[in-house]
């Protein structure tokens, strides 16, 4: 079975259903004859990207980051805007402060923006520190954040 072919599957099946678990993936996956252990439904999980949003019939459900030519798919920019209370520069960090349960769905934008002044996140519940390369990169960084904030 070609990884591509399960990781088609695996798009299809979260956007069709709301999936909560790897466990659920897994069985979900062996009803569409896709023998899978539960470490490589990990690994699916990580290299597809995917991450968990408030589910309307669960309490969360995996969705995807799906990234257009531009950068950021409309998805990812709107999960940005909606949980992102506060960004602040302090010396070569940036704070982000964002809406309880956030901290690591703001962390995944950022670290899908790959901005190359940004060496490493730190994600909690609602808190993301950004560490940048020096002081001088930290406006830059901070007003495309604030960009991407006001739309």
């Amino acid at each position: 079975m070609l990884r591509s072919a399960r990781h088609s599957k695996i798009m299809e099946i979260i956007e069709e259903k709301e999936i909560e678990t790897q466990e659920e993936l897994g069985q979900e996956l062996a009803r569409q004859n896709y023998a899978v252990t539960q470490a490589t439904v990990s690994r699916d999980i990580k290299e597809l990207h995917l991450f968990k949003v408030k589910g309307t019939q669960k309490r969360f459900r995996y969705t995807s980051i799906l990234e257009n030519e531009n950068g950021l798919s409309e998805k990812m920019r709107v999960l940005f805007q909606a949980c992102v209370v506060s960004i602040r520069p302090v010396g070569n960090l940036i704070v982000i402060k964002t809406l309880n349960g956030n901290g690591t769905n703001a962390g995944a934008v950022i670290d899908k923006l790959n901005y190359w002044e940004v060496v490493g996140t730190i994600a909690g519940d609602d808190t993301l520190l950004l560490i940048c390369e020096s002081d001088e990169n930290v406006q830059s960084v901070v007003n495309r954040l604030n960009a991407i904030v006001k739309g």
